[in-house]
């Protein structure tokens, strides 16, 4: 004879199953509705944010840029970000995600085509930090955003999925900017980086306007969803915010340790991130392949790799209810691979090409992985200020890294040095990492 338990609330086995089942269900279906579209917006995101790696393989020979004149202003997006982030999402908890999406996307694509113009150094700084001042909130008003759909046990694998935006940028910006330049190239009297600039603007555009028909500001707003079906989101929604974190104002978030031992974290992670995606493509030039389109062709495969890497570690994480080793071991194995790839030099492509695909699998899954820590503690008007707050520090990195490999390699002729410092950087982030207390973020 088979005894039913009775779990919790009165619940048999049957229901308890049964109602696993519905809520599995309801999730999908928000899934299928939202993290595509999401992705999608953020992969335009990035491709103008990091485009300017390609557009330096023929824009520092024809304007007459150094190294270090590149990394600066690769560098100074972020400045303009920093400022800007903490009242943007602040902003959009106020007014709204699709309102306030749609402008930040509309304003960073005029900025972004309008790099064409760009002459001077003095010209390329003012508008990268103008680019970072239009972006400003995008990144954590998105992540702000999935807190209000999903509670921290199903967060990890939707903000690796929607993040998997990071390679796919990669994958299909690299060999699109390489095949702009190269067939645009003197069209009309413009330079094929110009042209690259004004092409790949235009899709962030596009999408800046969908979001004002697609995005809903919350489960209730929502009109694909059905009554029981927004009731049961609300519900998980709400449990999941007891016991977070609520602070009265910004001043006290600002005043929480954990605040600034996360943007810590998160600015190891950044400094791999950016590293990668902005000299990426200098990096394979180095490892001796040749011609635009075919730096564009290789920086897909280590795109590849992060891709499948970033959406099983999410999957394990979720599975396992476990954060930080799925968070610190991958940047180990991205520190140790970035220094084999330095060390394979240009005479070993293949072996360089490998080892930059393996440090890409480790580096760009790690980031993704970090927003499953803050967002596993705050909770509400909190969460718009302390993700913002995380991410402008942290992202300060995408400052330092580009500016510090330009200068070194301008000194050195080399960017090993920088490689070395970067990982010595990501080893650090790891080892931080697993000092979190566990029952902090493995939920």
């Amino acid at each position: 004879m088979t005894i039913s338990q009775t779990h919790p609330g009165g619940r048999s086995d049957a229901q308890a199953s049964d109602q696993a089942r519905e809520e599995d269900r309801v999730y999908r279906k928000v899934t299928w509705r939202i993290i595509p579209f999401l992705m999608l917006c953020y992969l335009v995101a990035y491709l103008d944010r990091v485009n300017v790696g390609f557009a330096k393989l023929q824009m520092l020979a024809d304007l007459q840029f150094s190294e270090t004149v590149y990394g600066l202003g690769a560098g100074v997006f972020f400045l303009g970000y920093f400022l800007f982030e903490v009242p943007s999402n602040v902003m959009l908890h106020k007014v709204g995600a699709r309102m306030w999406i749609a402008r930040i996307m509309i304003t960073w694509a005029v900025i972004s085509g309008a790099f064409m113009f760009v002459t001077t150094p003095t010209m390329f700084y003012t508008m990268r930090f103008l680019l970072g001042v239009a972006e400003a909130g995008f990144f954590p008003g998105i992540i702000l955003y999935l807190t209000y759909w999903y509670p921290a046990e199903r967060r990890a694998r939707m903000i690796c999925t929607f993040m998997a935006a990071i390679p796919v940028a990669g994958l299909i910006g690299g060999p699109l900017s390489g095949w702009i330049m190269e067939t645009f190239s003197g069209k009309y009297g413009y330079a094929g980086w110009q042209w690259m600039f004004v092409l790949e603007a235009i899709p962030a555009a596009i999408m800046g306007l969908a979001v004002l028909f697609y995005l809903d500001n919350s489960i209730r707003a929502s009109h694909w969803l059905t009554e029981s079906e927004k009731q049961l989101l609300e519900q998980r929604i709400e449990a999941d915010g007891k016991g977070k974190a609520a602070h009265g104002s910004i001043r006290a978030v600002f005043a929480d340790r954990r605040i600034w031992l996360m943007a810590f974290i998160y600015f190891c992670c950044v400094m791999g991130q950016y590293s990668l995606t902005f000299w990426l493509p200098s990096l394979i030039k180095a490892a001796g392949v040749t011609g635009v389109l075919n730096i564009g062709i290789f920086t897909a495969i280590p795109y590849s790799v992060a891709v499948v890497s970033m959406i099983l570690l999410g999957r394990s994480s979720d599975k396992h209810r476990e954060r930080r080793w799925h968070m610190a071991i991958p940047l180990v194995i991205g520190a140790i691979a970035i220094v084999c790839s330095a060390l394979a030099g240009a005479n070993n492509t293949g072996w360089a090409i490998f080892f930059l695909s393996i440090a890409a699998g480790g580096i760009l899954a790690a980031s993704p992985m970090f927003w499953s820590l803050p967002t596993a503690f705050l909770g509400g008007a909190s969460a718009a200020a302390g993700i913002a707050a995380i991410n402008s520090v942290g992202n300060l990195a995408g400052f330092v890294a580009p500016y510090m490999i330009g200068a070194i390699k301008d000194l050195t002729h080399s960017t090993d040095i920088a490689i070395y410092l970067l990982a010595g950087v990501l080893v650090l982030g790891a080892f931080i990492i697993m000092r979190v207390p566990a029952k902090l973020v493995n939920k």
